[in-house]
């Protein structure tokens, strides 16, 4: 799954690599290709494809009789609070 997202990102490296070293290319342009050629459209692209994942997940716990008898997850009733110190009259 993740061996198209490490090789854009690997293709888009070289680019800015090679722009920030050619003699009419910049470091700041190579900043700019490596973050709006490579990071902002792969994490919009990653955030997408994960859609079904995440909407499984959340039918799933929602689904789980556990979800419903320990709102905290931990399958363990909780304990008595401790009683506040009563001071005589």
């Amino acid at each position: 799954m993740y061996l198209v997202p490490i090789a854009w990102m690997y293709v888009v490296g070289m680019v800015a690599l090679a722009e920030a070293v050619s003699v009419s290319g910049t470091v700041l342009g190579a900043l700019f290709t490596l973050v709006f050629w490579g990071l902002l459209p792969l994490a919009v692209v990653m955030y997408v494809l994960g859609t079904p994942a995440r909407r499984r997940a959340r039918r799933e716990a929602a689904a789980s009789p556990s979800a419903a008898a320990a709102p905290d997850g931990g399958g363990v009733a909780a304990g008595d609070a401790v009683a506040a110190e009563r001071k005589e009259p």
